[in-house]
């Protein structure tokens, strides 16, 4: 569909168009983007089957190919530009989105609150439940004020890479959950006029009563911590390959980098969702005392931040050139490599996760010898031929000397591979 409205012009060519005439405009931004990912799209699919190609470059295959690639690093520059400004401008948004999600949760709060005290009758630990949660939510719509530029109170879980980070995220439950909890037993004791009370709502702040949740906090945080840590440095060692995101999604809390389901993620989230859970009905059962999260659930807690923590130091990977050879056309006849000749690069890890957009594709670069060369984009129907995760095809350029000369891949997260020698002949 907004391939067939980029073929067709829109129905308003003028709105939105190029730099959006509405101003600080959100819609006008994520409209400009979409039309240019649409344009983007029919202009790869027309190349790839020929079309629009000058007559000046149409009898040369390298030459068609070179211009070719160099006309789509343009329009995909130009859509990632959109991209980022869509970004921006959905980020700006996001804080009132988070505000007005907070404060309907205080009021479905509220109106379980007032179902459920039917002949049960309204108690001191339902309106010390209403209060915390009204001071949680005014802390939390503060914060999104505050840090409206970058996601309101979503902007602590964002990362480095701008995606949603799943231990920041997990962890950041937890910490609301302990803290709304601790309210609520801070009411109440306000509310205590009878001094055995206020005796055993003290006691329900001993660790013995909250053991469990207490472990599960610590370790949630220590995750979100380390794992930061862990990142950082693999992507310094250039072990870990990382490429930022335009804006984070909620699927990233799921997802790898790639968005492709992660089960280290997946296990990671659902489990601690089910204990989050549990802790709130405890809660609201036992509200004069923190959440006492059984043993068993809480170990369940902590093998799952185990695995989660080992996928972490288990992904990604450096990229590694395995082999070089002259790429051979129908009918050419087996030579040597020499200068002009098409060489192929084959190995693993060449595109990393998240990179498979042109913009990031046109950024590759293999030096050859002290030479550069950019990884021309060749594109076919719905897609690109190369450069790919396992074989890249470059020329080898004039400039290069006869000889041995090495040859090294730089991906679109700028990490380099291992050198490979070949032989280049005259």
């Amino acid at each position: 569909m907004a391939v067939q409205e980029a073929r067709q012009g829109g129905a308003d060519p003028a709105a939105h168009e190029g730099g959006c005439t509405c101003g600080d405009c959100p819609h006008g931004a994520r409209e400009g983007h979409r039309r240019a990912v649409a344009a983007f799209l029919v202009k790869r699919d027309e190349y790839a089957t020929g079309q629009g190609l000058p007559a000046a470059v149409a009898h040369s295959a390298s030459a068609s190919r070179q211009w070719v690639s160099e006309e789509l690093a343009q329009a995909a520059e130009a859509v990632a530009e959109r991209g980022r400004a869509e970004g921006a401008a959905w980020l700006a948004r996001l804080w009132q989105r988070t505000a007005v999600v907070v404060w309907a949760g205080v009021l479905a709060l509220l109106l379980v609150q007032a179902l459920t005290a039917i002949g049960a009758g309204w108690t001191s630990a339902r309106t010390a439940g209403l209060l915390a949660a009204v001071l949680v939510a005014g802390a939390l719509s503060g914060a999104s004020w505050f840090h409206r530029a970058r996601g309101g109170a979503l902007a602590p879980v964002i990362g480095e890479d701008n995606r949603l980070s799943t231990s920041r995220a997990v962890a950041g439950s937890w910490v609301l959950l302990v803290a709304f909890a601790v309210l609520v037993l801070v009411g109440r004791l306000a509310a205590a006029s009878d001094p055995r009370e206020r005796d055993a709502l003290i006691e329900g702040l001993e660790l013995a009563r909250g053991a469990g949740v207490v472990t599960v906090l610590a370790v949630v945080c220590g995750i979100a911590v380390l794992v930061r840590r862990v990142v950082g440095l693999r992507v310094q060692g250039q072990r870990l390959q990382k490429v930022r995101a335009h804006r984070p999604r909620a699927a990233d809390l799921l997802t790898d980098d790639s968005g492709r389901g992660s089960f280290a993620d997946i296990q990671y989230v659902v489990i601690n969702a089910v204990a989050l859970a549990f802790a709130a009905v405890r809660l609201a059962r036992r509200p004069d005392q923190l959440p006492d999260l059984p043993w068993g659930l809480a170990v369940v807690v902590l093998v799952s931040a185990g695995t989660y923590l080992a996928g972490k130091y288990a992904e990604g990977g450096r990229p590694v050139i395995l082999s070089v050879v002259r790429a051979r056309e129908a009918g050419d006849l087996d030579a040597p490599i020499r200068t002009g000749d098409d060489i192929e690069i084959r190995g693993t890890g060449f595109v990393p996760a998240g990179a498979q957009g042109a913009d990031r594709l046109a950024r590759m670069v293999v030096r050859v010898g002290p030479v550069n060369v950019h990884v021309p984009l060749v594109p076919v129907v719905g897609g690109f031929d190369n450069p790919t995760d396992d074989l890249l095809t470059v020329p080898v350029p004039a400039d290069v000397e006869p000889g041995r000369v090495d040859v090294q891949v730089v991906t679109a997260a700028g990490v380099e591979t291992n050198r490979y020698t070949i032989d280049v002949t005259e």
